[in-house]
């Protein structure tokens, strides 16, 4: 059970008693606002848009199938899947890269909703610093 006291402290300073998922999130989040994009999570298919984030994790086709590579886009609100038909490697898409997207967003897949950029136009950013 959570007192009271722990409860006004974590609304106080929000973060003091956030998870590192919740930590990096919030950075993310903080970092695309910057950038003038717009959030994931707002994003309906059959609009085009601008979004901006960090690559988590990137899916490549098995040989012997079409060629295509996937990548996770994550924002700090919200994951966009980010695919390339055609193409098995795509220079600097790779996990950790961050990168601003551009393209018409697709609908949902069988198993449930999720958003697709199929071919987005892209520029890759700055790489996130890591701790030395």
């Amino acid at each position: 059970m959570v007192r009271a006291d722990a409860r006004e402290t974590r609304e106080e300073r929000p973060g003091l008693l956030a998870s590192h998922t919740e930590l990096a999130a919030q950075e993310e989040r903080s970092w695309v606002a910057r950038l003038g994009v717009e959030p994931i999570r707002t994003l309906v298919p059959r609009r085009r848009a601008r979004v901006a984030g960090v690559l988590r994790a990137v899916t490549y086709a098995p040989r012997g199938s079409s060629a295509s590579l996937c990548a996770e886009l994550f924002d700090g609100t919200a994951s966009i899947r980010l695919c390339w038909t055609g193409r098995r490697a795509v220079p600097g898409i790779e996990p950790g890269r961050r990168l601003l997207a551009e393209g018409m967003v697709a609908g949902s897949a069988p198993d449930g909703p999720r958003l697709t950029i199929h071919n987005p136009r892209y520029e890759l950013l700055v790489p996130k610093r890591t701790a030395a």
